[in-house]
């Protein structure tokens, strides 16, 4: 497959523009692609202060009772949204779901500990410690490749 890509100063809004003499299974698999990409932005609230939190400075993301939590390197920020919603704007290749009510940041984990029955410790490079619940741990296993 032949990638091009045209600058143009002109342009405001991205245009993808499919070539091709037939439609196979690889370009159906490009345009669902290219449909469910949604630019996300994540938005955070301290005090009366919104900032657009960048996923490299978010550690994880946690529920605290009705609350969602970003820890970033930064300090904590309320997110209003669920945390459903948050996860499905999260790369995948870097967040990955924890348990019910966290999302880590897998480039922000400074080792997992495997030694506990059941679950996973993970600690985090910024000393907080967390756990992989019951749950998840074979997905978290699955997604480390052990």
């Amino acid at each position: 497959m032949d990638i091009e890509i045209k600058l143009d100063s002109g342009v405001t809004v991205p245009k993808v523009i499919i070539i091709t003499d037939k439609v196979d299974k690889e370009i159906e698999e490009l345009v669902e692609k290219i449909s469910k990409y949604k630019p996300s932005v994540i938005c955070g609230f301290r005090d009366d202060i919104m900032r657009i939190l960048e996923p490299s400075e978010i550690s994880r993301i946690y529920s605290e009772g009705r609350k969602i939590v970003a820890v970033t390197d930064n300090g904590e920020y309320i997110i209003r949204k669920r945390l459903f919603e948050v996860e499905e704007t999260m790369e995948l290749s870097r967040f990955a779901r924890i348990s019910n009510s966290e999302i880590i940041n897998l480039s922000k984990v400074q080792h997992f500990d495997l030694s506990f029955r059941g679950t996973i410790c993970v600690k985090m490079n910024d000393g907080s410690v967390t756990y992989v619940s019951r749950r998840y741990v074979s997905k978290i296993k699955s997604i480390l490749g052990v």
